[in-house]
């Protein structure tokens, strides 16, 4: 008996179930969550061609076994919490390790506070953020009124921008770079994010710039007119992506459609009216690359199908069996499967991008909040675009590739040559720059959403929210009683497990009810 000195709970701990993690495995997670690939966080479906940029009208589904087009959001997803209890661990093993209080984890975990926090309070409006992430955990945490949560993001921001730039001065080299699966550990690039996200938090505040508490416009210039303090991004080589497939130890990661998926699911999804009309309406030719004409309307014009009238998308709004036998008989287009089905990379998920970044600045300069040329941001923003998809504006045309009637292979891919000159596509007066700020303005979200196409998350839809621009298709596609919903519904367990705070949420925000079609104070 004298012989056994272990203490009870020294027995009873499990060496197999591990009570502490080093950071930068937690930071793996954490970042993988971000992409939309993880086990949480994904918003939704924010992963390529997943439900987000289907809700960004970009695609429908037309088969009801591989889902539909339903704006299913009568019940929430609050599992970005789990990602940011994470981060909150994350922080506490760096300092539990003999961390500084500053440290690179510390500031990337500020910035994917504000990520998610700006989503969540985005889709739903007041979401719990002052107690929610304190230890012990709390399961009757208070909701923050919305002016309050976007206030938080900011300071996140800059917070993170003042640590990285500390961090940088000091030649900080702790962060792990083979878990940093956006930056490889390079801090001058996530300062960078940092920055160019805060533009795009900024931008979504439009309706509020003389709000006196968030003073929008004044953080907007005072990032534009300090560079060295408040870095952007410079070119696309900056942007926070998500590489699908880059091998190594992320084998596992391959693009969401692929070679191996081709037969199943290739004539499963087809494009959406909203995104293709808003291409064919400017004759941009970046519709022959990621679409396929409607063959049924290409008829025996087979050796020139590259012609903006064959290309056409469904309303996401219209009955699902209307679109299958539709999209079936060649009335619509379908997926470039040259683009898509290629190969296990595809594009990369481009979470938040330097084209964006330029369409913000376009907007803010349009609106007045800072002096600078809205038009050269404005112009930029589109020749990036162009570019990402391959075509050299300075060069006379490019070649689309397409999948020919009766191939069923996506190696019988044909080549296609397509005409091109940017300047007469930019000198159309649905595309330059405007002298009038309200037609301006609508120039450049409309030409943000085509840039966004199948990435950056629910930006499409928040962009149209917030300016009407493009205008999204409604209808019994959609649910909702045929209109497109403005927010999502609190999750129902909340009116279980926390129904003191979320009643009185809906209660202060002035909804009539927990549903999809209350307006948040964002959008009054």
């Amino acid at each position: 008996m004298s012989s056994c000195t272990k203490k009870i709970q020294e027995l009873q701990a499990d060496p197999n179930n591990p009570t502490t993690v080093p950071p930068f495995l937690i930071l793996g997670t954490v970042l993988t969550d971000m992409s939309g690939t993880g086990t949480a966080g994904n918003l939704g479906g924010v992963n390529s061609w997943d439900y987000v940029p289907q809700w960004n009208q970009y695609h429908c589904q037309n088969y009801n076994y591989y889902g539909n087009n339903i704006y299913s959001w009568a019940s929430g997803s609050f599992d970005p919490y789990l990602v940011l209890k994470n981060v909150v661990q994350m922080e506490k093993e760096v300092t539990k390790r003999g961390g500084a209080a500053i440290n690179p984890y510390e500031a990337i975990g500020r910035f994917i506070r504000a990520y998610y926090y700006y989503n969540l309070t985005s889709m739903f409006g007041d979401v719990p953020q002052a107690d929610a992430l304190e230890a012990p955990a709390n399961s009757n945490p208070s909701y923050t009124p919305q002016e309050q949560v976007f206030l938080y993001v900011l300071n996140q921001l800059d917070t993170a921008n003042s640590h990285f730039a500390t961090l940088i001065a000091a030649n900080d080299n702790s962060l792990s770079s083979s878990q940093d699966i956006y930056y490889g550990g390079d801090l001058t690039k996530w300062q960078k994010v940092v920055n160019s996200f805060k533009l795009r938090v900024l931008v979504a505040l439009s309706n509020k710039a003389s709000d006196a508490t968030l003073n929008v416009p004044i953080q907007f210039a005072n990032i534009l007119n300090n560079p060295s303090t408040y870095p952007v991004f410079t070119s696309q080589d900056d942007d926070f992506q998500f590489v699908y497939n880059p091998g190594n130890t992320n084998t596992y990661s391959t693009y969401p459609f692929n070679p191996s998926n081709f037969g199943s699911i290739a004539a499963r999804f087809n494009m959406a009216y909203t995104y293709v009309n808003a291409l064919t309406t400017l004759s941009d030719p970046r519709v022959f690359v990621t679409c396929e004409p409607a063959w049924a309307l290409v008829g025996s014009d087979t050796a020139h199908p590259a012609q903006f009238q064959y290309f056409v998308g469904a309303s996401t709004g219209e009955a699902l069996g209307t679109m299958y036998a539709n999209a079936s008989a060649g009335l619509y287009s379908f997926i470039n499967r040259k683009r898509y089905y290629s190969n296990f990379t595809g594009d990369p998920n481009v979470l938040v991008g330097y084209k964006e970044m330029c369409f913000n600045i376009a907007e803010a300069i349009t609106r007045g909040w800072v002096s600078g040329d809205a038009e050269t941001w404005y112009k930029t923003g589109i020749t990036e675009s162009f570019s990402f998809y391959g075509i050299n504006v300075a060069q006379p045309g490019f070649t689309a590739y397409f999948l020919p009637p009766g191939a069923n292979s996506v190696t019988q891919v044909a080549p296609y040559p397509v005409h091109f000159d940017f300047t007469t596509y930019y000198a159309q007066p649905a595309v330059q720059y405007s002298s009038t700020p309200a037609t301006a303005i609508n120039q450049i979200v409309l030409q943000k959403y085509i840039a966004l196409f199948q990435t950056s998350g629910y930006e499409g839809y928040y962009n149209w929210r917030r300016v009407g621009v493009p205008a999204f298709q409604g209808g019994s596609g959609v649910g909702n009683n045929g209109i497109v919903p403005i927010r999502w519904a609190y999750p129902v367990s909340e009116q279980v497990q926390n129904k003191a705070s979320w009643s009185a949420a809906v209660s202060s925000q002035g909804f009539s009810a927990d549903d999809l079609n209350q307006t948040m104070w964002l959008l009054k």
